[in-house]
């Protein structure tokens, strides 16, 4: 559009003479506008900026029709997006009657015969009295020929406009690119689709029907994924070895919409929810590092307090529906049930969006999400996750899963983000697959317990043990902030959380301390060994919860006799470089990454105690000194604060009114 332009250029600054125009050297606050203002200036403002075809696909076939403008021509909006984007559809004639496209096909269509075969390359369009008001856009950007698909109602009609494009540039033999709208969803087109997200780049697989398909389907990705210099991994600054924070998404369903199992069988998707909800670590093995009630996928328990009660009056009425109940109860049911705390049904560990939507019937594909799962770094864990899931659909198919509901309380974060417990967890699912026919075997996810539980390091004392692992640790979501961008959220990424294991620790005699605080350890089950967690606060951000703590930056572990008065050994973890050191760069690859870890974790350096326990006010903090190496002569007993009965202990928190204890025997 020339006026447009004429008048951003009439726009400018005093002192900048439209003869010597120059948008990329006007003094011009943004150098992106600049940018793209001299691209459609030195295209000249005369030249066409594309060819556009008016046509649609109506119940009577093929249509046409002129678009009249009160300015005689077609200005496309202004900007430098393809055409087919700024058509000016509001200034279309407007007293002519719109033609009316031909209806969507319906998910439940139970039409499965082929496409029709491709016609001569042409089509013949009826010009018709009304306003067709959608149309195919040719565009020449930056020497390529760009066709920008319109929307239409049917796949078979889009497959047609194809044809014809492809037949077009044969003749013509100009290579062309396809853009604009994608096909309309339909059982018998296969979907694969690339997407840019920030940080990573989204896959979306076309759907499998056997196992086969599905193990190389993903060994497939995984490989050209590789030759492209990508990878499902990464090394934080310190050497953590993580995922890309991308998911790793299942949806499950049915060749058809109608063939879903969970429209013809909805007690198979209750019977789901409850298997995951007895069952933590489904949801937090093979989870990212930001899990909890405001992540992309929480748990159907975490969000909201009183949704369990809501979900078993929603699966009595599911029940009560009888063999054959109407597609939409599901729906109906569980939409408001399976959300986060906002309210969103998209981030939820169950996501039915595509389930049946009563109000929108393109999306009634029949499809289940699980979201819960984070892209693991190797394409045999991935394959072992979908294995996982097959097993127990199956399972809960033959077998419906309809147990009470449990009331996880405290226990949900506070036992099974230790990795003990979620091994234990596991073991058990795969013990009940196994008791169902499927041959699970609990030691193929010991990769994803190395990696999303690394043993930080060990020592052994005497007879004692004393291991570390990183636990998971829920982030909260702050409120809101006004930042350089506008209003944000910022994530309290600070807490983080380790497992002590101590093995062959006599009840009464051994406990561990953690900078002078006594641990809540529990016994696991195994003579001598007991477990228990650290909270601290890893680093200090300037928005987070609680900023006038300072950060935990040295953990000094004492395994300590009781009834020698005295600390027997113990080490250090530094939780960044124990010299000062900042990295500047990401590990380079696993030998860098390992180098870090490995820097950070002292088997020596542990704090033998006076002859005095700390007190309150001298917890072990980052701006106090203490002198290392001190004689390990006779000390009091290490106390457990009071009421400590969780698994975890808190280093933020101020001891205050105490007990002698051991190890909980």
């Amino acid at each position: 559009d020339p006026v447009y332009h004429l008048w951003q250029e009439a726009s400018l600054p005093i002192g900048v003479e439209n003869a010597e125009f120059d948008p990329q050297e006007a003094m011009l606050s943004d150098a992106l506008h600049r940018a793209r203002l001299a691209r459609i200036l030195d295209g000249g403002l005369s030249q066409p900026a594309g060819f556009v075809l008016p046509i649609g696909f109506a119940a009577s076939g093929w249509v046409t029709s002129p678009w009249r403008f009160k300015r005689d021509r077609l200005f496309v909006l202004p900007g430098d997006s393809p055409v087919g984007l700024r058509l000016p559809l509001a200034r279309l004639q407007v007293d002519a009657e719109p033609v009316q496209a031909a209806a969507e096909r319906d998910p439940f269509d139970p039409s499965s015969e082929p496409f029709a075969p491709p016609g001569i390359g042409q089509i013949d369009a009826l010009t018709v009295p009304g306003t067709v008001s959608t149309a195919i856009c040719v565009e020449v950007r930056e020497g390529v020929v760009y066709i920008f698909m319109p929307p239409v109602a049917t796949a078979q009609a889009y497959l047609t406009l194809i044809d014809v494009v492809a037949r077009t540039a044969a003749e013509l033999d100009q290579p062309v690119r396809i853009e604009g709208y994608d096909p309309p969803s339909d059982p018998r087109l296969g979907t694969f689709a690339i997407t840019p997200d920030p940080g990573v780049i989204e896959v979306n697989l076309p759907t499998t029907s056997t196992w086969d398909e599905a193990k190389a389907l993903t060994s497939t990705v995984f490989e050209v994924a590789k030759t492209c210099g990508l990878s499902a991994e990464k090394f934080d600054l310190d050497g953590r070895h993580t995922g890309t924070g991308g998911g790793n998404h299942l949806t499950l369903g049915g060749a058809t919409a109608a063939d879903s199992p969970f429209l013809r069988r909805p007690d198979l998707l209750a019977s789901l929810i409850t298997y995951w909800q007895h069952h933590p670590s489904l949801s937090y093995v093979f989870a990212g590092t930001f899990v909890g009630p405001t992540s992309q996928a929480p748990r159907v328990d975490e969000a909201r307090h009183d949704a369990l009660d809501e979900l078993e009056i929603a699966f009595d009425q599911i029940d009560r529906a009888g063999a054959h109940p109407p597609f939409w109860l599901v729906d109906r049911a569980l939409r408001h049930l399976l959300v986060d705390m906002t309210g969103n049904t998209h981030r939820a560990e169950f996501c039915i969006d595509k389930l049946y939507p009563p109000e929108i019937g393109g999306r009634r594909l029949g499809v289940v999400e699980l979201r819960g799962f984070e892209m693991p770094p190797h394409p045999e864990m991935s394959l072992i996750q979908q294995l996982l899931v097959r097993a127990i659909v199956a399972r809960c198919w033959e077998h419906p899963y309809r147990e009470p509901l449990v009331r996880w309380g405290t226990r949900l974060h506070d036992e099974f983000l230790l990795p003990h417990f979620a091994v234990a967890d596991l073991a058990d699912v795969c013990r009940d697959l196994r008791s169902h026919g499927y041959d699970i075997d609990e030691s193929w996810f010991e990769p994803f317990i190395e990696f999303r539980f690394p043993r930080i390091g060990a020592i052994r004392v005497d007879d004692v043990t004393l291991e570390l692992r990183r636990a998971l640790e829920p982030w909260p979501v702050l409120g809101e902030e006004l930042t350089a961008s506008g209003t944000a959220r910022a994530v309290d990424s600070s807490m983080e959380r380790i497992q002590v294991e101590v093995i062959g620790a006599i009840p009464g005699r051994h406990t561990v301390t953690c900078n002078g605080r006594a641990l809540a350890l529990h016994p696991s089950g195994q003579d001598g060994r007991f477990v228990g967690g650290v909270r601290f606060r890893a680093w200090a951000p300037p928005s987070s919860l609680h900023p006038l703590l300072p950060a935990d930056s040295t953990l000094i572990f004492d395994i300590v006799d009781v009834w020698s008065q005295r600390a027997i050994g113990g080490c250090r973890y530094h939780v960044s470089h124990p010299g000062g050191r900042a990295y500047d760069t990401a590990p380079v690859n696993e030998n860098e990454a390992a180098g870090r870890r490995v820097a950070r974790f002292w088997e020596f350096g542990h704090q033998p105690q006076p002859a005095r326990t700390l007190g309150s006010s001298e917890v072990a903090r980052a701006d106090s000194f203490r002198p290392v190496g001190s004689p390990p002569g006779p000390l009091r007993a290490p106390v457990l604060e009071s009421g400590a009965t969780g698994f975890s202990t808190d280093l933020r928190r101020t001891p205050k009114a105490q007990r002698v204890l051991g190890v909980n025997g």
